[in-house]
Protein backbone atom coordinates (compact mmCIF):
# COMPACT_ATOMS: atom_id res chain seq x y z
CA UNK A 1 0.00 0.00 0.00
CA UNK A 2 1.28 3.49 -0.65
CA UNK A 3 1.39 6.34 -3.12
CA UNK A 4 4.57 5.89 -4.45
CA UNK A 5 4.41 9.45 -5.80
CA UNK A 6 4.67 11.04 -2.43
CA UNK A 7 7.71 10.87 -0.03
CA UNK A 8 7.78 8.48 2.93
CA UNK A 9 6.49 9.33 6.74
CA UNK A 10 9.25 9.50 9.18
CA UNK A 11 7.45 6.77 11.19
CA UNK A 12 4.67 4.77 11.98
CA UNK A 13 2.01 6.27 14.07
CA UNK A 14 -0.26 4.83 16.90
CA UNK A 15 -3.28 5.50 15.39
CA UNK A 16 -4.78 6.38 11.84
CA UNK A 17 -7.92 6.55 10.24
CA UNK A 18 -9.68 4.22 8.60
CA UNK A 19 -12.60 5.02 6.73
CA UNK A 20 -15.57 2.57 6.11
CA UNK A 21 -16.49 3.62 1.97
CA UNK A 22 -19.75 2.12 2.89
CA UNK A 23 -21.17 4.99 4.65
CA UNK A 24 -18.91 7.60 2.47
CA UNK A 25 -20.61 9.81 0.05
CA UNK A 26 -17.63 11.34 -1.79
CA UNK A 27 -18.27 15.29 -0.48
CA UNK A 28 -14.60 15.16 -0.13
CA UNK A 29 -14.79 17.41 3.36
CA UNK A 30 -12.00 15.38 4.54
CA UNK A 31 -9.50 16.15 2.15
CA UNK A 32 -9.52 19.73 2.99
CA UNK A 33 -8.07 18.97 6.33
CA UNK A 34 -5.84 16.52 5.90
CA UNK A 35 -2.38 18.17 6.72
CA UNK A 36 -0.43 15.47 4.73
CA UNK A 37 -2.67 14.57 1.55
CA UNK A 38 -3.13 10.91 2.80
CA UNK A 39 -6.47 10.94 1.89
CA UNK A 40 -7.27 9.95 -2.15
CA UNK A 41 -10.68 10.59 -3.83
CA UNK A 42 -11.74 7.13 -5.66
CA UNK A 43 -13.42 7.75 -9.48
CA UNK A 44 -16.46 6.34 -9.41
CA UNK A 45 -16.71 2.50 -10.74
CA UNK A 46 -17.98 3.72 -14.42
CA UNK A 47 -18.54 7.16 -15.00
CA UNK A 48 -15.45 8.43 -12.90
CA UNK A 49 -16.80 11.75 -12.17
CA UNK A 50 -20.03 10.20 -10.07
CA UNK A 51 -20.18 7.85 -6.96
CA UNK A 52 -16.90 9.19 -5.89
CA UNK A 53 -15.47 7.48 -2.38
CA UNK A 54 -12.58 8.62 -0.57
CA UNK A 55 -9.55 6.28 0.47
CA UNK A 56 -7.08 6.45 3.88
CA UNK A 57 -3.17 5.66 2.73
CA UNK A 58 -2.08 4.48 5.93
CA UNK A 59 1.38 4.85 4.42
CA UNK A 60 0.89 8.55 4.65
CA UNK A 61 -1.99 9.15 7.42
CA UNK A 62 0.02 10.65 10.50
CA UNK A 63 -3.07 9.89 12.97
CA UNK A 64 -3.80 13.40 12.90
CA UNK A 65 -7.46 12.73 13.80
CA UNK A 66 -8.45 15.83 11.80
CA UNK A 67 -10.86 13.86 9.40
CA UNK A 68 -13.09 12.13 11.35
CA UNK A 69 -14.09 15.62 12.97
CA UNK A 70 -15.16 16.85 10.02
CA UNK A 71 -16.77 13.91 8.44
CA UNK A 72 -21.00 14.96 8.43
CA UNK A 73 -21.20 11.35 7.65
CA UNK A 74 -19.26 9.70 10.63
CA UNK A 75 -17.53 7.36 8.87
CA UNK A 76 -14.03 7.54 9.43
CA UNK A 77 -12.67 6.51 12.70
CA UNK A 78 -9.28 6.41 14.34
CA UNK A 79 -7.92 2.51 15.26
CA UNK A 80 -4.69 1.42 16.83
CA UNK A 81 -1.98 1.58 13.52
CA UNK A 82 -1.86 -2.12 13.38
CA UNK A 83 -5.74 -2.91 13.37
CA UNK A 84 -6.22 -0.03 11.05
CA UNK A 85 -4.01 -1.67 8.65
CA UNK A 86 -6.07 -4.99 9.12
CA UNK A 87 -9.70 -3.33 8.82
CA UNK A 88 -9.10 -1.05 6.12
CA UNK A 89 -9.23 -3.75 3.62
CA UNK A 90 -12.56 -5.38 5.09
CA UNK A 91 -14.19 -1.56 4.79
CA UNK A 92 -12.78 -0.55 1.24
CA UNK A 93 -15.11 -0.90 -2.01
CA UNK A 94 -12.77 0.54 -4.53
CA UNK A 95 -9.17 1.92 -4.16
CA UNK A 96 -6.59 3.98 -5.55
CA UNK A 97 -3.70 3.18 -3.72
CA UNK A 98 -1.22 0.87 -5.29
CA UNK A 99 -0.93 -2.35 -3.91
CA UNK A 100 -4.15 -1.85 -1.74
CA UNK A 101 -6.92 -5.09 -2.25
CA UNK A 102 -10.15 -3.36 -2.57
CA UNK A 103 -13.28 -5.23 -2.45
CA UNK A 104 -12.65 -7.76 0.21
CA UNK A 105 -16.11 -9.33 1.65
CA UNK A 106 -15.74 -9.90 6.03
CA UNK A 107 -16.04 -13.32 6.56
CA UNK A 108 -18.31 -12.19 9.42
Amino acid sequence: MGNPNKPPRARDPKIAAVVNQNGCTGCEACLTVCPVDSIEPVPGAEKPGLFKLVEIDLDRCIGCGLCPKICPWDTITMEPYPQAKEIAPWVTVRSVVPGHQAGVTSPV
